[in-house]
């Protein structure tokens, strides 16, 4: 699969899980701020940094959706297997999935 059909299919399956993905364009807000899980009038979102590479974006989402799947919660199958790497990742760090995955404004 490639990353552009991936990271569709990230947030196709955030949005199944009532999260909404927004991208938006950190730099030109003048606030310091990085990608990550909020509540917005009482609307779950993850807003995503629209200037990083495609291929952060897909891990930045996939850190946080690794930890939020379930086995009833469909998804193509290389999307399931995508997102175990980051949950066993999770795992062996011997740590919680994190609300605000780590993330660095380098990127």
């Amino acid at each position: 699969m490639n990353a552009d059909r991936l990271y569709q299919e990230l947030k196709d399956l955030s949005e199944r899980l009532g999260i909404e993905v927004s991208e938006q364009n950190f730099r030109a807000t003048g606030v310091k701020a990085r990608s990550g899980y909020c509540v917005v009038k009482g609307i779950p979102m993850f807003l995503i940094d629209k200037k990083k590479r495609l291929q952060r974006r897909i891990q930045i989402l996939s850190e946080f959706l690794s930890g939020r799947i379930t086995e009833d919660v469909f998804m193509v199958p290389a999307v399931r297997e995508h997102l175990k790497k980051f949950k066993t990742k999770q795992q062996g760090a011997n740590r919680q999935p994190e609300l605000f995955p780590p993330a660095t404004d380098n990127d």
